[in-house]
């Protein structure tokens, strides 16, 4: 009977300790924080790791994401793309504005249902800009003020100092930016103006203040592999990596055989389509008609009439296009990369091949002239005022006797008949005019 008792004992608590490890289990995975980090430029690479870190936070039904962020700003079309995962995320997202939030971040920071801020923090400075650094067309900057006002709205608060951070003609005077000026707030502007819920010293500060300081905490990070996509898919490194790849491709052409010219330019596209693939702006499907062009260019050098040639040109100049995040940037990077090639050629034929040893092993720079004892065709001027007679008719070209030669010559456009004398009254190289005497 005791040990019937123990044994019921022993499985009660058996089963109350198992209760008890669901019920911790079930609260720390309802307790899961995703914190995502947005640093440096704000680009399509950043946006597709965010897109996945939120499907993610989603699957692992994360109760709240943290947003770190800590940037300068970057690309208006890859900030609206995080905006959208923002405001459509069914979990509640803080951002934590850790140090800096500028331009395009400033404007990440507003689609956060709430805004904590370090001591020392920063955000606004959000005017429009192209990519030289000039001021935008006045379509992209509507937008942008629309998108800017819009994400402050959705959490209450004051539209006006959100233009005021993107347009210099608000008034925010008491706010520290007189028209004239954008606005950017420190911390404690951003909370008396109700542009921040509260102040954190770092992470855990901010953890304990939403109240989720036993929560299990998951630190997304970029992948290398997404390091490496998002440099790649910087705009500024897509026209170098473009350049380089038709600088070595035209290069190539120069020289005998494959070497390393070419293989720096095939390597440069690698690159580019590797960078864009894992950013997910492109397909295989890309790749594939890309590799296609590439073929029928190298079909082209065997097949005569130049149009597989252009068709591959066509399919490499699409499949360049489909893999961009946008099409103006690659517009204008293929120009750069066009204007690379034809400067590089200037130099290498005009220049650095006449003055170089090393740039002789790719260039010809012999030439077959007259001085140099090359002579394609003999001109006869010893025939000019000579005359002889038509062995044909020369309509207007034919044959002609001048003693035991026959030669053939060209009338000055009349029809002369066989057996005329004619007059040679021009020699230019194998071409020999003649006259009816």
């Amino acid at each position: 009977m005791k040990k019937i008792k123990i044994s019921i004992a022993l499985f009660s608590c058996f089963i109350i300790c198992l209760l008890l490890g669901v019920q911790l289990t079930a609260k720390s995975a309802d307790q899961k924080v995703h914190v995502i980090p947005i640093e440096d430029t704000v680009e399509k690479g950043l946006s597709k790791f965010i897109e996945r870190s939120f499907e993610q936070a989603k699957s692992e039904r994360a109760k709240h994401i943290i947003l770190d962020i800590n940037t300068p700003g970057g690309a208006v079309d890859a900030a609206l793309e995080i905006a959208d995962t923002i405001r459509a995320s069914d979990i509640p997202v803080t951002a934590f504005v850790n140090h800096r939030a500028l331009s395009a971040g400033a404007f990440i920071a507003l689609n956060a249902d709430q805004i904590y801020m370090t001591p020392n923090g920063k955000m606004g400075a959000a005017a429009i800009i192209d990519g030289e650094g000039n001021a935008a067309d006045q379509k992209s900057e509507s937008l942008w003020l629309a998108e800017m006002s819009d994400a402050a709205e959705k959490q209450g608060r004051d539209p006006k100092y959100a233009l005021a951070m993107a347009d210099i003609d608000i008034d925010a005077k008491e706010a520290g930016a007189p028209k004239g000026e954008l606005l950017t707030f420190n911390t404690d502007r951003a909370l008396k103006f109700g542009y921040a819920e509260g102040e954190a010293k770092n992470m855990d500060d901010l953890l304990q203040k939403l109240k989720l300081k036993d929560a299990s905490v998951q630190y997304d990070e970029v992948s290398f592999a997404e390091k490496v996509a998002r440099f790649l898919t910087h705009p500024i490194v897509i026209p170098i990596l473009l350049s380089i790849a038709s600088l070595g491709l035209v290069v190539e052409l120069y020289s005998p055989g494959f070497g390393v010219p070419g293989t720096m330019g095939v390597t440069a596209l690698l690159l580019f389509f590797y960078g864009h693939l894992v950013a997910g702006f492109a397909g295989y499907e890309t790749l594939f008609l890309f590799l296609a062009g590439i073929a029928l260019i190298i079909l082209e050098l065997f097949l005569p009439g130049g149009i597989v040639g252009v068709i591959g040109l066509i399919c490499v100049v699409v499949s360049l296009f489909l893999a961009a995040g946008s099409f103006t940037e690659m517009a204008i990077s293929i120009l750069i990369a066009t204007a690379v090639s034809i400067i590089a050629v200037i130099l290498l034929t005009k220049v650095l091949g006449k003055r170089m040893k090393f740039f002789k092993k790719f260039i010809l720079t012999d030439s077959t002239n007259k001085e140099s004892g090359y002579v394609s065709n003999e001109t006869r001027e010893d025939l000019v005022g000579q005359i002889a007679v038509t062995a044909t008719a020369l309509r207007p070209s034919g044959t002609i006797v001048l003693g035991d030669e026959r030669i053939d010559v060209v009338s000055e456009g009349a029809f002369i008949d066989k057996d005329e004398q004619v007059k040679i009254v021009k020699a230019e190289g194998s071409r020999i005019v003649v006259r009816k005497v």
